[in-house]
């Protein structure tokens, strides 16, 4: 009985974590998605119907954001942790751009599949300056946050936090060195 009640508060626990893991991956990513269709909508001074276009990039973002926690489990990135820790940050935005863009490709054969029939021309329209475009745009976004994820995975949750929301009085003893360097 008490082996169940551990398990179940583990899986709350659990699944606690990993909800907060998924809503700050996704409200990072609708904060740069947003940004760019509003500076998008701004540059082309087009008001019209194109704020349905704001909901979209949430929309992508929150797929986005489920794309990366799902990376994560495949652990994929992972074959360069034990490295330094810009090599680290490095291959796993490369690698999560590449799947990221993997499940884009697939995305864009289905709704091929579905509107045609047929997978035949689905990629007619691409060109390939808009791919490495966007490929950009989405390697930006995603170098800080797996930049900031490796350290937190490096400094270990708690120390990440103290870092970033607490003055550095409150840090954990034994830490002189980084009250010299602040």
């Amino acid at each position: 009985m008490s082996s169940e009640h551990f398990d179940r508060t583990a899986l709350k626990q659990k699944t606690i974590h990993e909800l907060w893991e998924f809503a700050w991956v996704f409200l990072y990513l609708a904060f740069f998605f947003c940004s760019l269709e509003l500076y998008s909508l701004l540059l082309l001074r087009d008001f019209r119907a194109r704020y349905l276009d704001l909901g979209f990039a949430l929309l992508n973002a929150l797929v986005v954001a489920k794309i990366i926690i799902l990376g994560e489990y495949a652990r994929i990135g992972r074959k360069y942790e034990k490295r330094r820790l810009i090599l680290s940050i490095f291959y796993k935005t490369v690698a999560f751009v590449l799947f990221v863009f993997l499940f884009h490709l697939i995305e864009e054969l289905i709704k091929r599949f579905l509107h045609t029939g047929h997978f035949a021309g689905a990629f007619n329209q691409t060109r390939i300056n808009d791919i490495c475009g966007r490929g950009l745009v989405v390697f930006c976004t995603f170098l800080p946050l797996f930049a900031f994820r490796e350290l937190r995975r490096v400094l270990g949750e708690k120390r990440f936090v103290d870092l970033l929301f607490r003055s550095g009085e409150r840090l954990e003893p034994g830490c002189e060195r980084d009250r010299r360097i602040s």
